[in-house]
């Protein structure tokens, strides 16, 4: 049996960063399972046509590998794959990666202080530690409409594109509007025959700051210091944001009058504005970035549905006002199982509890990162390190420090496991809970994928991101149980 130090479960952003910073504590005996051919999670599954960072890229990436090369302020995916595939190049961790891992499951064994992980090919490894970066946004979710199954035409999850179903010229459905839905939907207007929208609840929408940068802006940023300005620059601008989520939701007031002389700037119809106009306050749900959605649903060739859809047939999609829509193919912009992406592993801990036990009650853990019970086993971007203002790569990177703190402490003091006490665990998200209740996403009347079935909120960061920062940067020991 295969026996290497560290495990790491993912090659996206998190992945990659742990395995970066590993190298760099001196760290070198770990792998990386990885269930795809290929590293870049998010942006590797993400082909839909359009499909861009909608955080600046100067912030959406690592800061000890800044870029100065990116083409745009918001860079498409393509690019963002390539920035992957370039820093694991850099660092030397592409001979760690094993592709085609699927992994089934992770088992601890009270008795040796270890992990066994075992992958879908049936092969075994036993680690002394396992962290996850595995992401939220993987597993597409698919509302559950009558007649689903006997619809005739291609109909597929925009984070699994369909590149061989050719689009032009058909009538297209498109479910959701979501952060993948105004990027596709207005490359698909002007070749589909006729798309519509279906419409559950209007998402407040800013215009995009987008341009790009000319080969002498970009000289310019590789001068000494000058990416890093900018970063900085960026990374202020956003945290802005955070104000109305952290402070008071009044303040988000600003964002909403951008917001709506946005609406009205691109839709002079007062009747589809009306449409457009979201029911909830602003911050409730993602504020998403786009200066050619509205556009795109202006078009002679584009409807938008209010109604639900009650009924799929053969070629068409049937809302509850009991309009039929002619359809030849479905596109669903429904988004992704969030916090299901934790709770369908099969994850045993000490003395046989399951992952599933332990977050009978909802997923939590300590700082996001550690949960009780399952030692040496750690979460990036687990549950409530979510952001809805800034860039999670700032989180990924936090994160990745505090495990390498954690496997700095197990050096230190010979202990072969660190388990975070229930105590240290219940505290920390008593104060989380405390705090993130009566915020906008909750007090702002609309349901989010930020939500649990039971209306709480397992998805965001409730704060800044330089609070989280600063609470991360050092490993409390007494907040452990060493295991020796």
């Amino acid at each position: 049996m295969d026996e290497p130090g560290i495990v790491i479960v993912g090659s996206g952003f998190a992945g990659i960063c742990m395995a970066v910073k590993l190298k760099e504590a001196g760290y070198h005996d770990f792998v990386i399972l990885e269930k795809a051919a290929e590293l870049g999670g998010t942006w590797r599954d993400n082909t839909y046509p359009g499909c861009a960072c909608d955080v600046p890229s100067h912030m959406y990436s690592y800061s000890f590998a800044l870029n100065p090369d990116w083409s745009r302020m918001f860079s498409p995916r393509e690019e963002i794959q390539d920035y992957l595939r370039a820093c694991a190049t850099r660092h030397g961790i592409l001979p760690h990666i094993r592709y085609g891992k699927r992994v089934t499951s992770l088992e601890y064994s009270d008795a040796a202080r270890t992990w066994t992980v075992t992958t879908e090919d049936g092969a075994s490894i036993r680690t002394n530690a396992v962290i996850s970066g595995i992401g939220a946004l993987h597993i597409p979710k698919f509302p559950e409409i009558v007649g689903q199954e006997s619809f005739a035409g291609p109909a597929f999850h925009s984070a699994a594109w369909d590149h061989s179903a050719d689009l032009t010229g058909k009538r297209v459905a498109v479910v959701g509007t979501g952060a993948s839905a105004v990027q596709f939907v207005p490359q698909l207007a002007p070749t589909a025959r006729h798309v519509t929208v279906f419409q559950r609840s209007a998402p407040w929408i800013h215009p995009k700051p987008d341009f790009s940068f000319s080969p002498a802006a970009r000289r310019l940023l590789r001068l000494p210091g000058a990416a890093r300005t900018l970063r900085d620059g960026l990374y202020w601008a956003l945290e802005s944001r955070a104000l109305g989520f952290a402070v008071d939701p009044r303040l988000m007031k600003a964002h909403e009058r951008l917001a709506l002389h946005h609406l009205r700037a691109q839709v002079p119809d007062p009747e589809l504005r009306r449409a457009l106009t979201p029911g909830y306050l602003i911050g409730c749900k993602r504020i998403l970035v786009s200066s050619d959605y509205y556009p795109a649903l202006t078009r002679e060739n584009v409807t938008l549905v209010t109604e639900g859809i009650t009924e799929i047939r053969e070629r068409s999609l049937v809302d509850a006002a009991g309009v039929e829509h002619q359809a030849d193919a479905i596109v669903y912009g429904t988004g992704f199982k969030v916090v299901d992406a934790l709770t369908d592993q099969r994850i045993v801990g000490r003395d046989g509890l399951t992952i599933q036990d332990a977050w009978k009650n909802g997923v939590e853990a300590y700082y996001g990162i550690a949960t009780s019970g399952f030692p040496n086993l750690f979460f990036l971007l687990g549950p409530n390190t979510g952001l809805g203002h800034n860039s999670v790569v700032f989180m990924i990177e936090s994160q990745v420090r505090y495990v390498v703190e954690c496997l700095r402490l197990l050096s230190r003091t010979q202990a072969r496991a660190v388990d975070v006490t229930p105590r240290a665990q219940r505290a920390f998200n008593d104060r989380l809970r405390r705090r993130l209740d009566p915020m906008v996403w909750n007090a702002g009347g609309c349901r989010s994928w930020y939500l649990d079935e039971n209306g709480v909120n397992r998805t965001i960061w409730p704060g800044f991101s330089f609070e989280y920062w600063a609470r991360t940067r050092r490993v409390k020991p007494g907040a452990y149980e060493l295991i020796y």
